[in-house]
């Protein structure tokens, strides 16, 4: 992958001092987050759009109202919404999904801890204790069939290191992942990451990172 930085709002987009023991979360599934139709879109920002260099965008890209919309149309397979009717419901469907995912909504998460590294988690409701989730130290897994859902919680930011991975496990799917973030999303680089990210301010992907939201 080369090179391919995004402030958005949805995205769909560090050295190891010691390695904690695994553990393993038990949670029911919550019902898939709808995203209606907002679902086809990769990118969906309401001011700007920006890249630094190359890198594939694979799904349409959307700004409503209109904005500034900075990445190359080479670069994008599908359709650029800049402004008009599509665009605008896909933002109303996108923030009923972030309601849809929120604490008010889906109330109860699970406290698995503020970082997410070198945890096993099957599918449910997980709700940061700190307000923010972060993965530095080591990847994490999350285990379950391809029917099961994952939302995680975090009233202000969500912070993936350098090189870190999300691995699925047993048939999970990147489609039933879902990250509702208070503020902003930051990606490290080369980082793979899976699941539909959706930030209330920004969304940074650094260099050569991934995400995938679809079927794995």
């Amino acid at each position: 992958k080369t090179p391919l930085t995004k402030q958005i709002v949805m995205g769909f987009v560090l050295a190891v001092a010691f390695l904690a023991p695994r553990q393993t979360m038990m949670a029911a599934g919550p019902a898939p987050i709808d995203l209606k139709s907002a679902n086809h879109f990769a990118i969906l920002a309401t001011a700007t759009v920006t890249t630094t260099g190359g890198g594939i965008v694979n799904g349409d890209v959307g700004l409503s109202p209109a904005g500034s919309q900075g990445i190359p149309p080479g670069q994008i397979n599908g359709t650029i919404y800049n402004g008009g009717p599509i665009a605008a419901q896909a933002q109303v469907d996108l923030n009923a999904a972030i309601i849809a995912a929120s604490p008010a909504q889906l109330p109860g998460g699970i406290n698995a801890g503020a970082e997410l590294g070198g945890q096993t988690l099957v599918a449910g409701v997980y709700q940061s204790p700190s307000g923010a989730y972060s993965m530095t130290s080591v990847d994490l897994t999350l285990n379950g069939g391809p029917n099961d859902v994952w939302v995680f919680q975090m009233a202000s930011t969500l912070t993936v290191g350098v090189g870190r991975k999300v691995i699925l496990s047993g048939g999970a799917q990147a489609r039933n992942i879902f990250w509702q973030v208070g503020s902003s999303a930051t990606i490290g680089t080369s980082a793979v990451f899976e699941g539909t990210i959706m930030a209330y301010a920004s969304i940074t992907m650094n260099a050569s990172s991934t995400i995938d939201r679809k079927s794995v």
